[in-house]
C-alpha cells in the first residue's frame, strides 16, 4: 500500500500553511509611502541649456521649501526659499538669478554652466516645522 501524499489528519499540508502565511502578510502589510526624490531633467545637460530638478513624492501638509547648493543645509549656500501659503519667494546668498522655484518644489536652472554641476539639497518643511531633506545631482557637460 502506498503512503498518501498528504498527512491523513485534518491539518494543513506544510506548503498550504506557507501559502496562507504569505497571503496574510501581503494583506496585513501597511502600505509604504513612496520615497521623496529629486530627478534631473535631462539627467545630463549641455552647457547653456535649461535643467529642471524635478521633485517627486513630496510629503503632505507642507509649509515650504528651501534649496541649497551642496549636500547640506548651509545658510551661505541657500539658493531660494518658497512659502506655500503666501507664495513668497526669498532668494538666498547662492541665488544667481537663473533659478526659478515652482509651487511643487521643483527648481529650474536656465543657461547652465559647468560651475552648476554638483549636488543640490531640497529641505521640505511641514506645518509643524519638521523638515525632511533630499539631495539630487545636476550634471553639466561641455558641448
Amino acid at each position: 500500500m502506498e503512503s498518501p501524499s498528504a498527512p491523513a489528519h485534518r491539518g494543513l499540508v506544510p506548503w498550504q500553511g506557507l501559502l496562507l502565511a504569505a497571503s496574510l502578510l501581503t494583506f496585513w502589510s501597511l502600505p509604504t509611502t513612496a520615497q521623496f526624490t529629486i530627478e534631473s531633467v535631462p539627467p545630463n545637460a549641455a552647457e547653456g541649456k535649461d535643467v529642471l530638478l524635478r521633485v517627486h513624492n513630496l510629503p503632505g501638509d507642507l509649509r515650504g521649501y528651501t534649496w541649497y547648493k551642496g549636500e547640506r543645509q548651509d545658510s551661505d549656500l541657500r539658493i531660494v526659499s518658497y512659502v506655500i501659503d503666501t507664495q513668497i519667494i526669498t532668494p538666498g546668498p547662492a541665488y544667481s538669478d537663473r533659478e526659478t522655484i515652482y509651487h511643487n518644489g521643483s527648481l529650474l536652472f536656465q543657461n547652465v554652466t559647468l560651475k552648476d554641476t554638483g549636488y543640490y539639497t531640497l529641505l521640505a518643511t511641514d506645518k509643524n516645522f519638521q523638515s525632511e531633506p533630499v539631495t539630487g545631482q545636476l550634471r553639466v557637460y561641455r558641448e
